[in-house]
């Protein structure tokens, strides 16, 4: 993380709140946030821009920054041909995604750092990721770029706008794929996993080669396949899961998984922590123990939340974004092993760990497991002792998108393993962000940092949060989370659906007017907004009979269509709410006051149900699903129903089990 350089002068960023474009703020060059300021003085001095996206924990950016931003010489080239603005992807993923969109129909990929250059009015003409600062085979010098580049406009700028427009029509284009005509068939769920098995990694589990992400919502799909009985995803599944756990791409010592692996095997990690992996992963594997009761499955779940209480959670109860993959100026050191630093702490496991005196990376070596049982005296040791090192870098912005995803998995883990303290840190952050994540009209808004929100909300912190709400409203059937899910989910309608096309839009309509409102559709690590939006609105319509929320959500499914058949990797979440929609999900009812009730929700959530809806009374709330539902003989009872028609109500777990299975 860059520190403050003596004798340079801060910067404009020197008034931000985003970590991220704080760790510039001493850079020579004369960056700008994203706003009027910086367009306005592109505009009057005629001069492109130079947009630089990253983000926090990104070792990269990090290099760059180091080799070219502290650069006075490059930073003088910058300052004198372009206006530079700084975005940290994180507190503006609608900026992101445009300018990414533009990166990979530019170079054919994308990545951070992203390196964008524009028109004064943000038509994107030129771009790339990360750029050294010397020639490199195939690969030019960042300078030598920057005076291409400069040349280029002052030349000829005229002709590269309008070519820039040309790309940003397409772009818009492809944001709004074509309707077609088709069903949404069945036979789209067990076509993915097919599709899916044929990039499968059969050594090592998860997809592709190298560098290999845990890309959870293709999980969790595969997981709802295997729910059914497919074989061949609950192979994919059950490999994947294992070899993460085991694996270097998990904190083996302090609970958490880095964002992805440089190899195909999940030993050497891209260090840093994210928030939203993190939370997924959990849930992911929250829901596998569901299926198979694996006593490794449920530890890696509360290890991972353990780990985003103890080291991630600020004291408002929100969760930070991430940690970085950086301490003393070294990716990975806060993570790694001297041989004989852990021989003198832990020998007798060693070779539990794989640690050997050559080691696994530069020298040192990387934890592994070699069975699902860690030796727990020995892990004590060695995490009293990590505890004395240098912590990485942490970025304390606090998303709300991100903690919805957080609030879904501890209110499901919670539920799930029994555990009434995770229910309560996800209630807890909830409530943080309901209070403190609005404007004083209600307006949700992205990003909480030092007692200060800011930014709209945008599509994902709704659907998300919603997501997140309504968990907690089945796990604790307290009334406030359905009541805010419900209010959630009016204002998404309101301000973001597309009444031309159906769908959502990424950004509101009260949202700052960029060079085209997205719709984004494809997802990657993080799930589709889109597609949760979907999920949400489907159990809500369910649970509260509002048969316009069940519409709505069935016209989302069909934006993604054309996607389903041909890459149902890039639309996994839209394939699991199609997997709820053409279910036939089970109502669930328990009425019975807590903790008298507790026998039968435990026999809710001990297993996999992904396609129900749940519901309890007292307290009462307007659902079509409690109507005529009362104790059987005072005791708390249970209904089983789908499609309103209900099994006989019980009292007894077994039979309600029964019922379940």
């Amino acid at each position: 993380m860059s520190e403050a350089h003596p004798g340079t002068e801060a910067n404009r960023l020197i008034n931000e709140t985003s970590p991220y474009l704080l760790q510039h703020a001493h850079n020579p060059v004369d960056w700008y946030p994203w706003g009027p300021e910086a367009l306005e003085k592109a505009a009057a001095e005629n001069r492109a821009l130079f947009i630089s996206v990253g983000y926090a924990a990104c070792h990269w950016c990090h290099v760059m920054e180091r080799e070219s931003f502290e650069d006075p010489e490059v930073a003088a080239v910058m300052n004198e041909n372009f206006v530079c603005i700084k975005v940290d992807r994180e507190e503006r993923p609608d900026i992101d995604a445009i300018y990414m969109d533009a990166v990979q129909a530019l170079s054919g990929h994308g990545g951070w750092p992203m390196s964008v250059w524009a028109s004064p009015e943000g038509i994107p003409f030129y771009g790339g990721t990360y750029f050294p600062p010397q020639d490199r085979p195939g690969m030019p010098s960042f300078r030598r770029v920057l005076e291409g580049i400069s040349r280029a406009w002052d030349e000829s700028g005229p002709t590269i706008v309008e070519q820039g427009r040309e790309l940003v029509r397409r772009i818009a284009e492809s944001n709004h794929p074509p309707r077609i005509d088709g069903d949404l068939s069945p036979e789209l769920l067990p076509n993915a996993v097919t599709t899916l098995s044929r990039s499968f990694d059969r050594q090592n589990g998860g997809f592709g080669r190298a560098p290999k992400f845990p890309q959870p919502p293709v999980l969790e799909l595969l997981l709802r396949q295997a729910g059914t009985g497919n074989s061949e995803a609950s192979e994919m599944i059950q490999m994947t899961l294992r070899k993460m756990a085991l694996g270097g791409i998990y904190d083996q010592v302090g609970g958490g998984f880095a964002r992805y692996t440089v190899d195909a095997t999940w030993l050497t990690p891209h260090f840093e922590k994210m928030l939203y992996d993190n939370a997924q992963l959990a849930r992911l594997y929250t829901r596998a123990w569901q299926l198979d009761h694996s006593p490794l499955y449920r530890r890696i779940a509360e290890e991972t939340l353990q780990y985003l209480v103890r080291d991630m959670q600020d004291s408002t109860g929100g969760f930070y974004s991430s940690e970085d993959a950086d301490s003393e100026g070294h990716e990975g050191k806060f993570y790694v092993w001297d041989y004989d630093e852990f021989m003198g702490l832990a020998p007798e496991a060693a070779e539990y760990y794989g640690v050997t005196p050559e080691g696994n990376f530069e020298g040192s070596n990387i934890l592994t497991a070699a069975s699902d049982d860690p030796p727990e005296e020995a892990r004590k040791k060695l995490f009293a002792a990590r505890e004395g090192r240098v912590r990485p870098g942490r970025d304390e912005k606090i998303l709300t998108s991100w903690n919805g995803l957080a609030i879904s998995a501890f209110a499901e883990t919670g539920a799930a393993l029994g555990r009434s303290d995770l229910v309560d840190q996800g209630a807890r952050a909830a409530r943080f962000l309901l209070k403190s994540a609005r404007n004083e009209h209600g307006r949700l808004l992205h990003s909480y940092k030092d007692g200060q929100a800011r930014v709209l909300g945008m599509l994902e912190d709704y659907a998300y949060l919603a997501e997140g709400l309504f968990s907690l409203w089945e796990v604790t059937f307290e009334p406030e989370w359905l009541e805010a899910t419900r209010e959630l989910t009016a204002q998404m309608l309101d301000l973001f659906w597309d009444t031309d096309e159906d769908g959502f839009f990424s950004t509101g309509k009260d949202h700052e007017k960029l060079i085209l409102r997205q719709k984004e559709i494809i997802e990657s690590v993080t799930p589709a907004p889109n597609g949760v939006a979907s999920l949400v609105m489907l159990r809500l319509g369910l649970l509260t009979g509002q048969d316009d929320l069940t519409a709505k959500a069935e016209s989302v499914l069909k934006i993604a269509l054309p996607y389903m058949d041909r890459v149902p990797q890039a639309v996994c979440t839209f394939l699991s709410a199609l997997d709820f929609h053409l279910s036939t999900p089970k109502e669930i009812v328990v009425v019975g006051s807590r903790p008298e009730a507790d026998p039968l929700i435990e026999q809710i959530w001990n297993r996999y149900l992904p396609n129900k809806v749940v519901a309890g009374s007292p307290p009462g709330i307007d659902s079509p699903l409690l109507e005529d539902k009362v104790a059987i003989g005072g005791r708390p009872t249970a209904f089983v129903c789908e499609h309103f028609a209900c099994k006989a109500p019980t009292s007894d777990p077994r039979v309600l089990a029964a019922q379940l299975a």
